[in-house]
């Protein structure tokens, strides 16, 4: 049926108008009005149906059609958000089991798992990221990017943890650092960024360490850095542009648009998402990627020698 509102968009008391007195009628054309008084709402239709045209009215109190729009809206607000949430959490959890068993078929087909207790491994693996997630409460703004984009050095001690203890230390290590840092501080992206965190920390750890056990050597850990940094910037920048950003948007109540104009404020080339990403993601994740490698590859041996030395089987 064609409807056409006039001098109000209060749809749903329309509905109900047409659902008590015109069941059956699906055809046809209908024109409302609605008028609010102090106490009375009253919606007036004029249905014209087979050349023929019915007019019909219906009464009803103000505060009680208020009260049912306010607990409707409110039912279908619930239902969206729990659904909302369910669908991403679905999504982490298939993200973190496909990144778990990735690190678990590399670690055994190379067999790099080191021989040591499994209380030494916990141990090791809680020790590390402990580490990060106290790294990961000092954030560092960077020019180029808007607010919510800052640089922590988390990833260092989950890289130390991966290298010594092999890729499926890595991931777990970064698991716990997200964990033990939500404990910590909570959240205040919805859990987007906690998540965008894990994944794209693991796009970094996990190619860089599964490299380096190939042939623990200096030139391995080399390529392993700069294949994880790649790894990360592509998968990164993708993963922000497809679903993060607008994930984002969706679970924190704020428009695509307000998000693009905080990188438009930075960037006046900024003005879409493909931009965003472009002029402020992907430079994240090449300083991101330069840092750690950089400061994992001077550090390692050190910190191998004086914190894991007690840990060697």
């Amino acid at each position: 049926m064609k409807l056409t509102l006039i001098g109000h968009d209060d749809l749903y008391a329309v509905e109900q108008l047409q659902m008590a007195l015109f069941p059956d009628n699906l055809d046809g054309e209908a024109i409302s009005s609605l008028h609010r008084g102090k106490t009375w709402l009253t919606a007036a239709t004029k249905i014209t149906l087979d050349d023929r045209t019915v007019t019909a009215s219906r009464r009803m109190k103000a505060a009680d059609e208020t009260v049912r729009l306010r607990r409707r809206m409110l039912q279908q607000s619930n239902k969206q958000a729990w659904a909302s949430a369910g669908i991403f959490i679905g999504i982490c959890l298939l993200v973190f089991g496909v990144i778990v068993a990735l690190a678990a078929v590399a670690q055994k087909l190379q067999n790099t798992r080191r021989s040591i207790s499994s209380s030494r491994f916990i141990t090791l693996t809680a020790i590390c990221a402990a580490i990060a997630s106290v790294l990961m409460l000092f954030e560092i703004p960077l020019f180029f990017a808007p607010s919510f984009y800052q640089l922590d050095l988390s990833e260092i001690p989950v890289m130390f943890c991966g290298f010594f203890l092999g890729p499926v230390a890595g991931v777990i290590c970064e698991l716990l650092k997200i964990m033990l840092k939500l404990f910590i501080k909570s959240t205040s992206t919805a859990f987007v960024g906690d998540f965008a965190n894990f994944f794209i920390g693991c796009a970094m750890v996990l190619p860089a360490t599964i490299i380096y056990h190939m042939q623990k050597s200096k030139r391995s850990a080399i390529v392993g850095l700069i294949v994880g940094s790649v790894v990360m910037t592509i998968f990164g920048s993708f993963f922000n542009a497809i679903y993060l950003l607008p994930k984002f948007s969706e679970l924190y109540g704020i428009p695509l648009d307000a998000i693009i104009a905080m990188g438009t404020a930075i960037n006046a080339s900024i003005n879409s998402v493909s931009t965003l990403v472009l002029f402020a993601v992907v430079p994240f994740n090449v300083v991101k990627g330069i840092v750690v490698s950089l400061l994992t590859f001077l550090l390692y041996k050190r910190v191998e020698s004086a914190l894991f030395r007690k840990f060697r089987p």
